[in-house]
């Protein structure tokens, strides 16, 4: 992707400001610098901009379970999001601007602790591909900030300066060409920054699918197509009964699940979907279901769909109205849905698709869920 031109500018060093990476950091604080800055404002805290790391990360995190770092590795900013979930309460879908009021307001010692090593290198490294007129030793990145950030100061043209060094209350101040470009071109640096993210967080999160719809905060999805395929298929198989609780359908305002969580696959694919009862879906929300009490009875429904669609036409009618939104994998929609699969080969052909997806999911930290009766949880 190439970056907009500027005749005063060198495009060419803000191309490589995401070079050698190994930690997610660059990422976060470049990001935060683009949302921060404006036509005249361009100086900012280091302790305003980590608020902004903080709640870009939030969703990936407590929504996702995206790993941030590498394996093995501790990753501060993964782990003070979830330190913050977890003793807090806040739910993965809290507004930014109330993540973002929390932190400016919290004095728990262990987030300022957190926030402060999130400020131990990236500020300073982040302009490497700059440092053309400057060397900076390897004993100086370790040594005193002020010392670091007056070699630094020295070079011309950086997107940004130090005005003052205090911890998280340091200043830096966006060049004001500089600004003028990142204000200008905002749109287009972020859609950069993002896919440079992306491929970043494919990396680390190699089995985890859909990794571009998982960076910004859920988005409202449109599955009122599916409700109704199914709701057709309950009015002419009344007896069709919910997976989990083994309620009859009939008699209730199904909802959709998404077997696999929806906040795990980002998608709305309909071999992971299934009707159930509002209740039950309320419950599971977000877990996992157990894949040794429920596989085959979503196995059934799922196969009871399939062969109602090959004996009824208006259900054919639906199904070929769905499948464009529902279906987008060719390859599955060739071979899950064929003419003239018998139970267990439809079965089978189902676990081969949604099986590693769900054991995915396990590994990346979606707890187990078994339906229960009497509580509802």
């Amino acid at each position: 992707m190439q970056l907009p031109y500027s005749e005063e500018l060198n495009i060419g060093y803000l191309s490589r400001l995401f070079d050698n990476t190994s930690n997610c950091y660059k990422f976060f604080w470049f990001q935060a610098i683009l949302r921060k800055v404006d036509w005249g404002h361009n100086r900012f805290s280091f302790n305003e901009l980590i608020d902004e790391m903080i709640a870009d990360a939030w969703y990936m995190v407590t929504e996702y379970h995206l790993r941030l770092g590498p394996i093995g590795i501790t990753d501060n900013l993964e782990e003070v999001v979830k330190y913050i979930h977890e003793k807090y309460g806040f739910v993965s879908s809290e507004k930014r601007e109330k993540i973002l009021d929390f932190l400016h307001k919290a004095d728990d010692k262990k987030i300022v602790k957190y926030k402060s090593d999130l400020t131990l290198n990236v500020p300073y490294r982040l302009q490497v591909p700059f440092y053309d007129e400057i060397t900076i030793e390897r004993s100086m990145w370790n040594g005193s900030k002020k010392n670091l950030t007056d070699e630094i100061n020295r070079q011309h043209r950086l997107m940004y300066y130090f005005t003052s060094i205090s911890g998280l209350k340091t200043i830096i101040e966006v060049d004001d060409i500089w600004a003028e470009y990142l204000t200008k071109h905002k749109e287009i640096l972020k859609g950069w920054t993002q896919l440079k993210l992306i491929r970043y967080l494919q990396n680390k999160n190699p089995s985890v699918p859909g990794i571009a719809d998982k960076i910004e905060a859920p988005v409202a999805r449109d599955i009122d197509r599916v409700r109704k395929y199914w709701k057709l298929i309950i009015q002419i198989e009344p007896s069709l009964k919910d997976i989990y609780g083994e309620v009859v359908l009939a008699d209730e305002n199904i909802s959709v699940d998404h077997f696999v969580p929806w906040q795990y696959v980002a998608h709305d694919e309909l071999w992971n979907l299934h009707p159930t009862t509002k209740s039950i879906n309320s419950s599971k929300s977000n877990s996992l279901p157990s894949w040794a009490l429920y596989f085959d009875a979503l196995g059934e429904i799922e196969y009871k769909a399939y062969e109602i669609k090959s004996k009824n036409e208006m259900v054919a009618h639906e199904f070929q109205k769905i499948a464009p939104y529902h279906l987008n994998n060719i390859e599955i929609r060739n071979q899950l849905y064929a003419d003239g699969l018998d139970r267990a080969l439809f079965k089978q052909r189902l676990e081969h698709v949604i099986k590693p997806v769900y054991e995915s999911a396990h590994i990346q930290g979606f707890k187990e869920w078994v339906y229960n009766e009497s509580n509802n949880v």
